[in-house]
This record gives structure tokens, sequence and C-alpha cells, in this order.
């Protein structure tokens, strides 16, 4: 696999997705970035692994082929399904609709070995809805931890006003699911789900919290957002059916893209080897949102 050179910019077209990229971190190879060979229509991060080599991601799971991964997924843009799979309609239920949208890359700016700046296009039917800078950087927090910060801003580039759904805004409760998204790799046991104050996928799922914990077999995901407006969207948490955790940009009610606004968002993931108590999942999160 062929790594772009540090601080070099790569242009692509929608016929021609860029070549995959690696991140860094202490010295090893901890993400690998790019739209994979499946063609999904949007770009995602894995295998991700700890510094240990413990992979922490799945992609194209057979529970859900649309899972890839982390990913920014947002199922209904104005009625364009950005997720993948089928989707909820009112009065329809879960339906498989053919109006799947792209999120095309346009620059991508390497930053060093651990980072990389993002343009993308989402484009469905032709048209331009959404117009993202998606920034990505792994930062080394100790000899077993390290942080992946995530931060994406989408302005609308239409010239009508939009908005973001969810399954939980077209009807069917409990499904706020979009946005930013992790698909964690389903073991023989459901992981463990906590934040400061609350355990268990029903106490923890739809609230908002400053931090979330999912640890599995030798590992945990610590996810903190890192600014207020992040900090308010509530956490989608699934442990049972499958493990994944994402933060919820339309949990309730739709949210409004006006012709030129934007929505940013900034979440900071800590992927650590072993399992983490509250104490040092908090001490993580503190390092890791500071640094």
């Amino acid at each position: 696999m062929n790594r772009p050179a540090p601080d070099s910019p790569v242009t692509a077209s929608s016929a021609a997705p860029p070549e995959p990229v690696l991140l860094d971190c202490a010295g090893r190879t901890v993400a690998h970035y790019g739209y994979g060979s499946a063609a999904d229509g949007r770009p995602r991060l894995h295998p991700v692994t700890t510094l240990a080599g413990r992979t922490v991601t799945q992609e194209r799971p057979a529970d859900h082929r649309h899972h890839l991964g982390v990913s920014i997924a947002v199922p209904d843009v104005s009625g364009r399904n950005f997720w993948g799979g089928r989707t909820f309609v009112r009065g329809q239920g879960p339906t498989e609709l053919d109006n799947h949208g792209v999120q095309r890359c346009l620059v991508l700016d390497r930053h060093g070995p651990g980072g990389f700046t993002q343009s993308l296009a989402w484009e469905a039917d032709g048209i331009e809805l959404l117009r993202e800078r998606r920034t990505v950087e792994a930062v080394e927090l100790s000899l077993t931890a390290w942080a992946l910060v995530l931060s994406f801003t989408l302005t609308n580039h239409s010239a009508d006003d939009l908005s973001v759904g969810s399954p939980a805004t077209n009807g069917r409760p409990g499904a706020g699911y979009g946005g930013f998204f992790w698909r964690a790799p389903k073991e023989a046991a459901p992981p463990d789900v906590f934040t400061a104050g609350r355990a268990g996928e029903e106490a923890v799922h739809g609230r908002a919290a400053d931090w979330l914990a999912l640890a599995g077999d030798g590992w945990t995901l610590v996810f903190a957002g890192a600014s207020e407006e992040t900090r308010r969207d509530p956490w989608f948490v699934r442990t049972e059916e499958y493990p994944g955790v994402g933060s919820s940009l339309a949990a309730d009610e739709r949210l409004p893209v006006p012709a030129g606004a934007g929505v940013v968002r900034r979440i900071v993931t800590v992927i650590a080897d072993g399992r983490l108590d509250h104490e040092a999942a908090a001490g993580y999160v503190r390092r890791a949102v500071t640094s």
C-alpha cells in the first residue's frame, strides 16, 4: 500500500477515489483510512487497532453490511440516505430506497504520518447537498493508549435549506442514529458500556454524557465530545444486538441546516489496551480532550 508523502495534497474524482492512507502513532500504524474495496460511497477508518495491535473496528459485518468501521454517516439529509442499508420511512417502516448518496473526496492533505484534512462533497441525484471538511489526528496518550481526534464541518452547499433526520424523527423511537458512528467488533460476549454515572445499554442510550466507555475483550474505547455543542448530542448505543456507538445529530428532532450554514462537531476517542475502570477512563478523557 502506498503512503502519500507528509503534507502532500491528494485530489480525486468520483470515478477514482484516493488510495487508502495510514495513520501512525507511537511509531506504529494504528488505522487505515479510505473507501475500501466495496465502493460503499463513503470513506471509513478500518482497521483501527490498539497500540498492542488488537483490532477495535468491524467493516461490513453480516448483521449490518452498511456498518463501515468508523465513519460519518447520516440516514436522512432532506430525504437522501448517506448511511446505507434500509431507511425508516414514516408509515412504511424499514424500507429499501434507491436514494443513496455518496461522499466524494475532493482534496486530502496529509499532516505528517499521524493526521490529515479532507474535503468531501456529499452528492445525491447529481446534486451537491453538503460540503464537508474533516480532520483526523492520532495522538499518543501513554504506552497503552492513544486518541483518535475527529472533527467535521458540514456546510449546506445547495441553494435550498436542508435538514438532517433519523429513523427517530421519522417515527421510530429510540433509533436516533446519524453522525459519527463506530462499529466495534462482535465478540462472544457483549461489551460493557458505562458513563460517569450510568451503566448498561438501556441506561446510557439516548442520553447526553461528557464521555462514554465501551469495554470489550482486552480493549476499551472511551468516546468524548470535545466541544460544548458535541457534548449536547445524545449517544446512540448498542451492545446486545451488535456493538456500536454513535453521537446523534438528530436524536429526537430534525436538525435544520439553512443554505450556507454549517454543523460543526468534534469527537475524541481513546483507544486503550485492557479494560479501563471509571477513574482510568475519565483520566484519559481529561488528557485527550486538552491535548
